[in-house]
């Protein structure tokens, strides 16, 4: 990466701008670091790197991504599944959950990636590619909200929540476990980023499913693993996590 690629991206990633009113902490520090440095350890000038952002009190992290991630890799120590399939969920989760159990992920946009325990194919949640009821343990972690609003290169699809949620039901075995999150709150869609729904909402995608569990990260980014339906009602962005079971 080039010097000047490194100094425009300290200034507008992760948030456009505040990388500037860290730029004269950042200058001091540089100054004294090559002060107190000798021989190849001195950064030179043409190296820098600037990190502008990351001086903050306590770790930053995406709570609806850490939690989720956690709540899935806890499900499944607890059912232990033969496989677990994946429908374009976060690849950082599915890398870790591999090495706990034998994934198979599927995506509208493949993962070019080779590692043990965990297998790779391109697919399009609204054409799932497995049989009626072939499925054992499956989930979609903040995937549905996104189908048929064009934003990964999808089609547009004004109905395309509905379709994933009936593909995820169609190919779930009896018996067996679907783990869904989306965004929760009141009703919307936010074109083209996402939509929000309400607990409500969301079971009506599933009519046919057993709702067997609903944790919740609410709009503080406050972890409840057994939280009350309801409580999702008048959230503006917090995230809903359901497990559903088929008969």
């Amino acid at each position: 990466m080039s010097l000047l690629k490194r100094w425009l991206l300290a200034f507008v990633a992760p948030k456009p701008l505040i990388g500037a009113l860290y730029l004269p902490r950042y200058a001091r520090d540089l100054l004294a670091y090559r002060r107190m440095a000798t021989g190849q350890g001195r950064p030179a000038l043409g190296d820098t790197y600037p990190c502008l952002t990351d001086w903050t009190p306590s770790t930053q992290f995406d709570a609806h991504y850490f939690h989720q991630g956690a709540w899935l890799a806890g499900c499944l120590r607890d059912t232990a599944p033969d496989l677990h399939v994946d429908i374009g969920s976060s690849v950082m989760m599915v890398g870790v959950l591999c090495a706990q159990v034998p994934v198979l992920f599927v995506d509208y946009r493949p993962l070019n990636v080779c590692i043990p325990g965990l297998l790779s194919v391109a697919g399009d949640i609204k054409r799932l590619p497995f049989a009626d009821g072939s499925v054992a343990s499956i989930s979609s972690l903040h995937v549905l909200e996104h189908i048929g609003l064009g934003r990964y290169g999808d089609p547009l699809d004004s109905q395309g929540s509905v379709r994933g949620a009936a593909e995820l039901a169609r190919v779930l075995a009896p018996g067996g476990r679907l783990y869904v999150s989306v965004p929760t709150g009141r009703d919307q869609t936010c074109f083209n980023a996402h939509r929000v729904f309400s607990p409500p909402a969301l079971r009506s995608l599933f009519p046919d499913l057993l709702l067997q569990g609903f944790a919740l990260v609410d709009d503080e980014g406050k972890f409840d693993p057994d939280a009350r339906f309801e409580s999702g009602q008048h959230l503006e962005y917090g995230c809903g996590m359901y497990i559903f079971s088929k008969r």
